[in-house]
């Protein structure tokens, strides 16, 4: 009964570490990035950086109400990380590549950088929307908008309809220029 006990502990305990996986998430990227050196990484709650004209519609109020904050990792290109670079740039499109969380809404190029747009959550009841982007010239970032049943409709009406700040801009740029 003993050796029996035991064969069973044995087979539980390999069936439970064989179901373990070693995946890379989103999540567990922007984590390991947070104060890696040369990254500009940093959770902003969206009133930080978006304001809503006075003018807007209550169906924008609410959906900027619907969005928690952004998470950004962003590595710069240098001539002295071009390695790096390419290594983090192949990690977020592994993390992207099958994986059936984030579906794929929009690719494209603007400004010397390839950008890929996801989603994750219901096509009208949108909770993530992540945009990955790289360039030789500019380099690798991710940034997350959490939300809670966003309106993909809504989202776009809300940013036709937000402003930037332009002192909040400001600082958020001076994050990326090393100051």
């Amino acid at each position: 009964m003993k050796k029996l006990t035991q064969i069973c502990a044995l087979v539980f305990l390999v069936l439970f570490a064989s179901s373990c996986k070693n995946e890379k998430s989103l999540q567990s990227y922007l984590v390991d990035t947070s104060g890696k050196e040369g990254f500009y990484t940093g959770d902003l709650p969206v009133s930080s950086v978006l304001s809503a004209k006075a003018d807007v519609s209550d169906d924008v109020k609410e959906t900027i109400k619907s969005i928690k904050k952004i998470n950004i990792a962003f590595l710069p290109k240098t001539e002295d990380n071009t390695a790096t670079y390419e290594t983090e740039k192949a990690k977020l499109k592994n993390i992207f590549k099958d994986n059936d969380e984030y579906k794929s809404l929009m690719v494209m190029k603007a400004q010397g950088m390839n950008v890929k747009v996801y989603y994750s959550g219901d096509t009208d009841a949108i909770d993530e929307v992540v945009a990955f982007g790289y360039g030789d010239k500019n380099g690798v970032g991710v940034a997350r908008l959490l939300g809670e049943n966003m309106n993909p409709a809504k989202v776009i009406e809300m940013m036709n309809s937000v402003k930037m700040d332009s002192g909040n801009l400001e600082s958020f740029s001076a994050i990326f220029k090393g100051k």
